[in-house]
């Protein structure tokens, strides 16, 4: 793989759906199979030529600083932006770390709590070649909030099954014209976006990145990549943790 990528984790969340767990580490060190989460991304996204890391830290940050000096960072540059005095969500996660992640090239951005098999190279490379400002991982699983995509897998906006919402204003979904697809929790983004963010903008400070890609979908070009045959565990809650544990630890057999 070329090396020279740059990627974003999120390590920043309390991680309270997994208490007590949590109560005395963060989330990112919470054990699958015996590793702690953020060891496998750091490890997945090496594999995958990414060696440029920037993590986000709040609840017990000084433990996630600790345990990677412990692991000599793993062989990689890693930065810290540090969210200790606020939680500033993730599109504010992101625009705190602009100065690690601007540039010419894109940056992939992965939750910490999302392990999978997936092919982050591939991923990159058609982001790349789409020419894409931003490139969502997404899949067709049941939830009342859906991403709606065009044909061309274009993100034209968002629905609220349960409130009827929509997402930019004036959007009108088109069962005919859109798919439904659900966020998972990695992207990977263009630079260019970060000229839509911050001062002048009303996207700065606390605020998420998801209300900020449906604002500007209809100006730039926002792509879907949906997973398909994938091995993949959100494990933000102790249900799918358990599961993630029994399948790592199977896997290490």
């Amino acid at each position: 793989m070329v090396n020279g990528r740059k990627a974003m984790i999120f390590a920043a969340g309390i991680g309270s759906r997994l208490r007590p767990i949590t109560d005395s580490i963060p989330k990112a060190l919470v054990p699958v199979g015996g590793v702690p989460m953020l060891q496998r991304i750091l490890l997945q996204l090496k594999s995958f030529g990414f060696d440029d890391v920037t993590i986000n830290i709040h609840h017990f940050g000084q433990l996630i600083i600790d345990f990677l000096l412990a692991n000599n960072n793993f062989g990689l540059d890693i930065h810290i932006s540090d969210e200790r005095e606020e939680l500033l969500d993730t599109g504010g996660g992101i625009l705190k770390a602009k100065a690690f992640l601007e540039g010419d090239e894109p940056f992939l951005v992965h939750n910490v709590d999302i392990l999978s098999n997936i092919n982050l190279h591939e991923v990159y490379r058609q982001h790349v070649e789409s020419k894409a400002d931003a490139t969502l991982l997404v899949s067709d699983r049941n939830t009342t909030r859906k991403l709606l995509f065009d044909k061309d897998m274009r993100l034209h906006g968002w629905l609220n099954h349960t409130t009827g919402e929509t997402k930019p204003e004036g959007f009108v979904p088109d069962a005919t014209q859109h798919r439904e697809l659900a966020f998972e929790g990695i992207h990977v983004i263009s630079p260019n976006l970060f000229n839509k963010m911050g001062k002048g903008t009303q996207w700065q400070g606390k605020f998420s990145i998801i209300p900020f890609y449906l604002s500007v979908c209809q100006s730039l070009n926002l792509q879907g990549y949906e997973l398909k045959d994938i091995t993949w565990f959100d494990i933000g809650k102790p249900e799918t943790l358990q599961q993630a544990n029994e399948y790592f630890n199977f896997k290490s057999l």
